[in-house]
């Protein structure tokens, strides 16, 4: 049998565990409990990847129950010598719900710096409508099979210090690096269809491929059907959002793709008959993607180009998730909102902020980026266009193109965008590598962005979207003195052409010489 290398940490949590485990088996009425470690922990230490979240499944009393005896067993001053005073933090019970009963009486809590979740074994029964099953306590082997693939069923046996293998499956399956079902497949995601998000992201974070009957299974459209209909849109966006955060999140898309789920999983779940947008292209984006932020599969020709590109656009872990995000919503950069504008309303959101507000209930700033990254998609690349010198002569007349790359013109064009302007651009270029024909002219366009984007950086522009006014609407209200109006705003932006137009200088006085020089634009005598 397989055992397991234990830290100092969870060789006393584990003895802590079955010193409560035989403390509760001498009180009147009860048996001795057998306690796992499940699911994830297992597998993580067996591929020597460290882990803080141990599930530990109990057969024969709730979470609960084990969790407020373990208290009372940590109330004898002794115990909690030999253990040390601060190793139980506090138990957070989850209160029964039998209309949501995969949430059981469970316990979470923190024990010798590891996150504990205390729950019984248990299986699932399943009715047609529902994801949520019936629960009743279950066997070691019921709870195995129960879960959604074979390497998250292993068990560690607290008492016998061995890995457990109920599936019969899961260690050759870790060793084929294969996502497999403990039962078979079509049953499993038709009883609770978010195992299909589950599989992809731990083949994605794993590096595995998904076995063949899975996969038929997982393309199936009943399967897909039961995916929108059974499963909210949270659940959903929980699960894209791990995958998108994970180590792997191209694979992510690229399984979500070939397993034709897009539209099923990057929807709007509001429209009464579903709008299909075409994925064809959109393997063109996150391999960009891919390249750009690990520069996998790239020649050398390249690599200087998306270096800078990913230098300048994605600078954190937190716009390495936006970058995800959004180039998993460029299939819907040019699909117009089919909702009725209604008379003086604000303009209906573009249907990628509508996909992620809905679809996958993105959190109100994120949705907000991807909204102005959509809206300002034309400009950008127009903008971007100006640089290129096949296009020059062609498509933008010289005085318009030397406006666009001058530094007030990209200055201003960068505060209309805002702060968050590199996604923006960042959704450009996918969108533009998305249209293109040819490998070479994905090149070219990443070439051309590279350049862009430098010229950018040697105008010392990139937080331009903060440049702080020399001039405010109060002084030019007593130089002009009238009422503010339509007038004011034009005036602002003439004195920030100037700024931009002359660094380092700080006079408000001549920045309001300009605009005086300028009045005629303003619309006032």
């Amino acid at each position: 049998m397989r055992t397991i290398s234990l830290t100092p940490q969870e060789e006393i949590l584990r003895q802590l565990l079955l010193d409560v485990s035989n403390y509760i088996g001498m009180q009147d009425g009860c048996v001795t409990p057998q306690l796992r470690f499940t699911g994830g922990w297992v597998r993580d230490k067996l591929l020597n990847v460290t882990s803080k979240d141990i599930d530990i499944g109990i057969d024969s009393m709730t979470g609960y129950k084990f969790g407020t005896m373990m208290k009372q067993y940590l109330d004898d001053p002794a115990i909690r010598i030999k253990y040390g005073e601060d190793v139980l933090g506090g138990l957070a019970k989850i209160e029964a719900n039998p209309e949501k009963s995969k949430h059981l009486e469970t316990v979470t809590t923190k024990i010798l710096g590891l996150d504990i979740d205390l729950v019984n074994l248990r299986k699932e029964t399943y009715v047609e409508e529902s994801r949520n099953p019936a629960m009743e306590f279950g066997t070691p082997e019921e709870d195995a099979l129960r879960r959604d693939s074979t390497v998250n069923a292993l068990f560690y046996n607290l008492n016998t210090s061995e890995v457990e293998d109920l599936t019969h499956r899961g260690l050759q399956d870790m060793g084929l690096g294969v996502i497999r079902t403990p039962l078979p497949p079509y049953q499993t995601f038709r009883d609770d269809p978010l195992r299909v998000l589950r599989c992809i992201r731990f083949a994605s974070r794993l590096g595995y491929s998904i076995d063949q009957e899975a996969e038929d299974s997982m393309s199936d459209q009943s399967i897909k059907d039961a995916l929108r209909a059974k499963i909210s849109r949270e659940r959903i966006g929980i699960e894209i959002e791990k995958m998108l955060k994970g180590p792997q999140p191209r694979h992510a898309l690229a399984l979500i793709d070939r397993l034709a789920l897009y539209n099923t999983v990057f929807t709007d779940p509001n429209q009464s008959s579903q709008l299909i947008v075409d994925t064809t292209s959109w393997s063109k984006s996150y391999h960009q993607l891919s390249q750009i932020t690990g520069y996998v599969h790239t020649s050398a020709s390249t690599l200087g180009s998306l270096q800078t590109v990913k230098k300048i656009l994605v600078n954190d872990d937190h716009d390495l998730y936006l970058a995800w995000l959004l180039c998993a919503l460029t299939p819907w950069a040019k699909t117009e909102n089919p909702a009725i504008q209604k008379p003086g309303a604000k303009r209906n959101p573009p249907m990628a902020a509508v996909v992620a507000r809905e679809g996958l209930k993105v959190e109100n700033r994120s949705t907000n980026v991807i909204k102005d990254a959509m809206v300002h998609l034309p400009e950008i690349v127009a903008s971007k266009a100006a640089i290129s010198t096949e296009s020059q002569s062609v498509s933008i007349p010289m005085k318009r193109k030397q406006a666009s790359l001058s530094r007030e013109g990209l200055g201003m064009a960068i505060r209309r965008w805002g702060r968050h302007w590199r996604s923006s651009v960042l959704v450009a270029l996918l969108t533009e590598v998305m249209e293109a024909k040819e490998e070479l002219e994905q090149d070219q366009i990443v070439e051309q962005y590279a350049a862009w984007l430098t010229l950018i950086e040697s105008l010392c522009l990139l937080d331009a979207y903060a440049l702080k006014p020399i001039v405010d609407g109060k002084q030019l209200l007593r130089v002009f003195n009238r009422a503010s109006g339509p007038w004011m705003v034009i005036a602002l932006d003439i004195a920030m052409e100037w700024q931009l137009r002359n660094p380092g200088k700080n006079s408000p006085e001549v920045a309001i010489a300009e605009v005086k020089a300028r009045q005629k634009e303003l619309g006032i005598d």
